[in-house]
Parts: C-alpha cells; sequence; structure tokens
C-alpha cells in the first residue's frame, strides 16, 4: 500500500546544502545595487547526474540571494498558499530584482512550468513584490543542491543532486486536436521519469503537474476538474484508490480528469481498477472490482 500527502563551468560557488537536509545559509554580496535586475529567462535540463536550473538577469546579479527549503509556498504580499507539485519545496528568492517590465508585463516567460525531469517536476512563481521575487522549485525528492553564479550574461545557477534510479513512466494528457474533431483516442501519453518502488504514485504526481511548455504547443492540456491535487492514494488487491482534493465537478464535460487517472494507473501491473474519491471521501462504487468515479465527476 502507497499513502501520500493531500554545462557550464563553475564558479563563485555561494552555497551548499549537505545531505543532512538543512537549510542552506543565504548568500548576500557586499554591495547594493541602485538599479534591479530583470530576469529574462528561466530554463531547466538535466546534467551528469543534477538537473540544472538557471535564472538568468538583464543587468547585475542579484545582491542577495536566499535559497532553502520549505514546508511550503507562500505568495509574496497576499501571503496565500502557493500550490507547487512536489515532495519538496524549494525556495528560490532575489532580492533587487524585477520579473517585469515597466508596463507591468512578465519578462521571463511562464509564470509556472512543468519538466519532465528526474527532480525538477515545476518551476512556479511566488511573488514579484516591491523589489522581491520569489519561485518555488517543486522537486520528486529532497536532495542537496548548491547555488552559484556566472556572469556573461548574468545568471544564478542551482544544480540540484538526482543521485537516484529513476524509471519512465507514462503520463496521459487530453490531446486538444483529437478531441475537438472526435477522434479517439482523446488523449496522447508522454513520459516521464519516476522514482522505484512508487512508480504509480510518481506517475500520478507528475500527472497533476500537467504537460511541459513543448507539451502544450502540441496541443496537450490536463483537466483537472477542478482538483487541486489528491490526499491519498493506494493501492490493494489490484485497485488503486485516489482521494482528490478541491471542489471537483465536471462542469458538464464528458471528458473529465477521470479519464487522465485511469490509463495512467492502468499501465502498471498492479493496478486493474481504479476508484476516484471526492474531497468529502465518497465515490458511487467504493466496493467490489470495478472502476468508480464520484457522483460530481458525471457529466
Amino acid at each position: 500500500m502507497i499513502s501520500m500527502l493531500p554545462i557550464r563551468p563553475l564558479i563563485a560557488i555561494t552555497m551548499v546544502a549537505t545531505s543532512t537536509g538543512l537549510p542552506a545559509v543565504p548568500a548576500q554580496a557586499t554591495q547594493q545595487h541602485a538599479v534591479p535586475s530583470t530576469l529574462v529567462g528561466v530554463r531547466a535540463a538535466h546534467r551528469y547526474g543534477l538537473d540544472r536550473l538557471v535564472f538568468e538577469f538583464r543587468g547585475r546579479v542579484p545582491a542577495q540571494r536566499d535559497v532553502r527549503y520549505v514546508p511550503k509556498l507562500i505568495a509574496d504580499g497576499s501571503g496565500r498558499y502557493v500550490n507547487a507539485v512536489g515532495d519538496a519545496v524549494l525556495q528560490i528568492r532575489f532580492d533587487r530584482a524585477d520579473g517585469h517590465d515597466r508596463h507591468g508585463h512578465v519578462t521571463y516567460g511562464p509564470t509556472r512550468r512543468t519538466y519532465a525531469l528526474p527532480g525538477i517536476i515545476q518551476v512556479v512563481n511566488a511573488g514579484d513584490f516591491e523589489g522581491t521575487l520569489t519561485f518555488g522549485a517543486a522537486l520528486a525528492k529532497r536532495v542537496p543542491y548548491r547555488v552559484y553564479t556566472l556572469t556573461r550574461p548574468s545568471r544564478v545557477v542551482v544544480d540540484i543532486a538526482t543521485a537516484y534510479r529513476t524509471v519512465s513512466a507514462r503520463d496521459y494528457f487530453l490531446n486538444t486536436a483529437n478531441y475537438d474533431t472526435g477522434r479517439r483516442p482523446y488523449t496522447t501519453a508522454v513520459q516521464r521519469p519516476v522514482i522505484p518502488p512508487a512508480t504509480a504514485y510518481g506517475a500520478l504526481q507528475r500527472l497533476f503537474a500537467g504537460p511541459t511548455q513543448a507539451e502544450k504547443a502540441r496541443g496537450l492540456r490536463f483537466i483537472s476538474s477542478k482538483a487541486t491535487g489528491f490526499s491519498k492514494f493506494t493501492i490493494k488487491r489490484g485497485i488503486a484508490r485516489v482521494y482528490l482534493t478541491g471542489r471537483i465537478t465536471s462542469g458538464g464535460s464528458t471528458f473529465t480528469i477521470a479519464d487522465q487517472i485511469r490509463p495512467t494507473l492502468k499501465q502498471f501491473p498492479s493496478i486493474t481498477w481504479v476508484k476516484i474519491y471526492d474531497a468529502a471521501g465518497t465515490t458511487q462504487q467504493p466496493t467490489g472490482r470495478s472502476d468508480s468515479i464520484p457522483q460530481s465527476l458525471e457529466p
């Protein structure tokens, strides 16, 4: 049974987190700069046993940086919880930095993005408020990391260790082109790295993170049916049970989150049937060897 919760040369290394899992000590430069730096790019890739997350700035490297693990990601200014899919969240904060231009337009691209990497699942903006720019990197596992800076152009780099084995699993997302033209199948599978032995859990977690930017460009979408995540996931005697959070609803659609969860989980030999529950813990057929959805997911 599985249970769940709700290269470039290295220079100027500024921070190290060891395998103890203790938060890293903030790095601060000795000088302040009058003009805030502007974030112009966020990118991530896998390199030689680590995932590398890069923040590129126009202007100088932000003088003050703070990178640490947090129990949950909180939005600057509002204090609201920011959903980020992962088993660990690395908060990355820059002072004297902006992520928008004088017209208020975002300067670095999507504020939420998903990656098909061994460690990094999502990178989510959590604030661009009064000269403080905050992101959360949602990870598959809490691991050591290090932070350093590069120049020409100005970059802050976060290297996240991925010294663990992964295997490939499939996640099924809505193919909007197929759905709009009535051409089946309505879902398309994409590959995701997951950490064994909890491969079904890993695939389900990656499903909730949604498609990557490249997959979105191909017309793939995650239909959440207003689910915000899942609070519990179990497998017993061939039956997977998924307990969703949020005020889930079909919205009158014949295609719902269930149509993505079922094929994603049934790829695993240990799962024959999938029972999906709402936030109140109800489903239409809680017993017996059959699939089941809550009443709220009926069209």
